[in-house]
């Protein structure tokens, strides 16, 4: 395929960013799109020019950080998947692909698609855990009986990754979507029990902080998450913050 590639460019977090063009032949629609930002940057470095940057590590859709906005969509145009899983046969022969960064205050760029997504991190140090007895008195997880249904519940909350597709695809720039998820999957469980009030109201508190926006009441942040969270986890959180605060 021959494809044009509109790419936000910038320099760092204090320069003004444009879109740049560049033109790519030659692609396999076997490549993950990310194997088709190293080719086009192969290029890029060829001529002396500095590379696109953006974030990625695992490349197996686990740890999240291959965060694009791509032709409008967060990750693009496939559904249950990250940037990385996202393969060059969902495009066609002669499209012009935009790609930009997450499209978010509490975002702000580092470099061309990079994104300093550490909001999400001082959400999570704000109660995203439980404080365990390690005297010598500590109970096996394993031995407290709770019901399948609440355990895998639970597990389908824990599977969002932090990637940041639910905040860069809500108009409100809203994190609801990834709190809801980290305070669900302490909610439903036993030992999330004992620092349930404390841990909505201040990952709450922490994410108003950072300036994420309200719940649009869309669903468009459950559309694009790669890990498929459920709205269900919102509503969860907002019953918690509520007994929380009474």
């Amino acid at each position: 395929m021959n494809l044009t590639l509109k790419i936000w460019r910038q320099k760092d977090a204090n320069s003004e960013g444009q879109m740049v063009d560049y033109q790519i032949s030659d692609v396999s629609d076997h490549m993950s799109f990310l194997e088709m930002m190293d080719v086009l940057n192969e290029q890029i470095i060829n001529k002396g020019e500095q590379p696109v940057a953006f974030d990625h590590d695992c490349r197996e859709g686990i740890c999240g950080m291959c965060s694009m906005y791509i032709n409008g969509e967060a990750h693009g145009p496939d559904r249950g998947v990250t940037t990385c899983q996202l393969h060059m046969r969902m495009f066609n022969d002669g499209d012009t692909i935009t790609i930009e960064p997450w499209k978010a205050a509490a975002f702000p760029v580092v470099k061309d698609l990079v994104v300093d997504r550490s909001a999400f991190d001082r959400i999570q140090h704000a109660g995203g855990y439980i404080s365990v007895n390690t005297s010598g008195n500590t109970q096996d997880a394993n031995s407290i009986p709770i019901p399948k249904q609440d355990a895998d519940t639970a597990m389908d909350a824990a599977t969002c990754i932090g990637c940041g597709a639910c905040v860069a695809t809500c108009k409100n720039s809203s994190a609801m979507l990834f709190v809801g998820a980290k305070v669900s999957q302490y909610a439903l469980l036993p030992q999330g029990q004992v620092e349930a009030a404390d841990r909505v109201k201040n990952m709450v508190a922490q994410m108003d902080l950072e300036g994420f926006g309200n719940c649009t009441n869309t669903g468009a942040c459950e559309v694009e998450c790669p890990k498929g969270i459920s709205l269900d986890n919102i509503a969860r959180m907002n019953r918690e913050l509520m007994k929380a605060s009474i």
